[in-house]
């Protein structure tokens, strides 16, 4: 089985996260970079299908040159190949990315493509959508269980949960997969896996500019609202102003 995951070089999820003054792009002069958890999950599910029923993993990313740091960490975690989708650090849209995507997947023969189930950085969730419907694939969406029949080509059962019930939907191959975190637990790389993937050659491109038919006008963090601590008193002085608390928040019966 070919397998394709697509990973995307976002800030590090932690610290407040700010926007450039024309407000245009996120301002990442002082953070660190990685994948979202949800990627990690679809690369780490990518290398155990390939373990289980055999095939390859291949990992793309679509950014700056920056971005292998990104491909080397999953081909630590046992992906085979790495391709970069190489731009000058301009932020593409969901409709740009997917057509770029979709122009590597026509041109090699893959039997699955995940990734994670939606952006850290934007929280949009359309790339995988995008992609499947331009190919004219089948796709699950937000999956927590991903099964592939025992031939490892005739299809998957991708399972998730909606409002506490379980869904499972039967697909067949080719198709577009985007997992969620918590569909795994992914493993740490290991030493010789660092080490190969410190010397693994990446495939480079450049894909074509494509118009979006939808326009940015700005970005901007939503307020968020101050927590403060107040001191009630000290010692027993204290205990009226905390059981009149806990009676407000109806913890007293």
């Amino acid at each position: 089985m070919e397998i394709l995951v697509c990973v995307k070089r976002v800030p590090t999820v932690g610290g407040r996260i700010a926007v450039t003054p024309d407000g245009q792009e996120v301002d990442t002069r002082m953070s660190g970079f990685s994948i979202s958890p949800h990627e990690e999950c679809a690369v780490e599910e990518a290398v155990q299908i390939t373990e289980r029923a055999g095939g390859t993993v291949s990992v793309l990313t679509l950014g700056p040159e920056a971005a292998i740091e990104q491909l080397r960490g999953a081909l630590a975690l046992g992906a085979g190949r790495a391709v970069l989708l190489e731009t000058d650090g301009r932020e593409f849209g969901p409709i740009a990315t997917a057509s770029a995507i979709a122009a590597e997947v026509r041109a090699h023969g893959y039997d699955l493509v995940l990734l994670g189930n939606e952006a850290a950085d934007t929280g949009d969730y359309q790339v995988g959508i995008r992609l499947a419907h331009e190919l004219g694939w089948p796709v699950a969406s937000g999956i927590k269980s991903l099964s592939v029949s025992a031939d490892g080509v005739s299809g998957v059962v991708a399972r998730r949960e909606y409002r506490g019930v379980e869904e499972a939907y039967e697909l067949p191959l080719p198709a577009v997969i985007t997992v969620k975190e918590g569909i795994n637990l992914p493993r740490y790389p290991s030493l010789p896996g660092r080490l190969r993937a410190k010397r693994a050659a990446v495939e480079r491109s450049s894909p074509a500019w494509a118009a979006e038919g939808l326009r940015k006008e700005a970005l901007r963090v939503p307020a968020s609202s101050r927590r403060q601590a107040t001191v009630l008193g000290n010692g027993a002085a204290a205990v009226p102003d905390l059981v009149r608390v806990l009676a407000e928040w109806g913890l007293l019966s």
